[in-house]
């Protein structure tokens, strides 16, 4: 029987569509968008809202949600985009990969607020119905990263250990040709997947509206985000010697814990409509 020693990295980044160039990372950032778009219109159609109004919530949230992504990774990481002879431009370049989660959060936080004002839907019903979508969404972009060889962790001899070529600009100085690493973009993916079924199945346990099983996402995502971020060897901005992204993920972990207590005190009871008060009424789901 044939064992897996290692997991190659992929020989192509992009593919050429006549005069279109596509990149793959970017492609699955567009499927990932896709896919959360299916799943969040899906539930939340479910619970009362009018089939398709979250395209009108994301015509903010990803425009928001991208620029929020891209500019909290350069702000990490400004050492990879502000030096000496450095092509400013490359800030831009978001297929080349960098798009960090939290400053999609933010950003995207943002956008979706502007779109529920607009649509009538309460944000944090929109926000619980996303929070296994983003899960979904985030896993499927991390495939993106194994095709741009990037977002790898300690060297390993595990037999899941990640071939990462010897030019590659964040291979470690003094490590032999051949060394694996961690595939931590493979850790994120599964946890995230793993992350959307918890979040799903505690909601037939337990009753998480009004913004709980958004909490849970941040909860479940910033423990594992701590957690892999302290294996990784890209370089990142430090405080108090911790990567700023550790600081993001156990702040994220905060906020949904202070999110589930806050709104468990505040709303008690049943949430009647997906809408706020004056808007559409629609069958909610039993």
């Amino acid at each position: 029987m044939h064992l897996i020693t290692s997991i190659p990295s992929p020989d192509i980044q992009y593919f050429d569509l006549g005069p279109l160039r596509v990149h793959i990372y970017a492609l699955c950032i567009l499927v990932g968008i896709a896919l959360a778009t299916w799943i969040t219109d899906t539930r939340l159609s479910k619970r009362g809202a009018e089939r398709g109004v979250v395209l009108d919530i994301i015509l903010w949230a990803v425009p928001l949600g991208i620029i929020g992504a891209r500019f909290y990774h350069v702000f990490t990481h400004p050492a990879d985009y502000f030096y000496e002879g450095a092509d400013l431009f490359k800030v831009f370049y978001i297929w080349e990969g960098g798009n960090a989660i939290f400053g999609s959060l933010l950003g995207g936080a943002v956008g979706a607020w502007i779109g529920c004002k607009q649509t009538g839907i309460r944000f944090w019903s929109f926000a619980d119905a996303l929070a296994p979508a983003m899960l979904i969404a985030q896993a499927t972009g991390r495939l993106g990263n194994y095709f741009n060889h990037e977002l790898f962790g300690q060297p390993t001899t595990l037999p899941w250990g990640l071939e990462i070529e010897s030019t590659n600009p964040a291979f470690p100085a003094g490590l032999p040709e051949g060394t694996l690493f961690h595939p931590m973009f493979l850790y994120e993916i599964l946890w995230n997947v793993l992350g959307a079924i918890v979040i799903v199945v505690l909601e037939r346990k337990l009753y998480l509206r009004w913004g709980k099983a958004f909490g849970v996402y941040l909860i479940w995502y910033g423990i594992g985000r701590s957690v892999f971020e302290t294996y990784r060897l890209d370089s990142s901005e430090t405080f108090l010697a911790i990567r700023t992204n550790v600081w993001a993920a156990l702040l994220a972990v905060a906020v949904g814990i202070a999110i589930i207590i806050i709104q468990n005190r505040r709303h008690p009871g049943k949430e009647l409509s997906v809408y706020v008060e004056g808007g559409p009424t629609v069958k909610l789901e039993k």
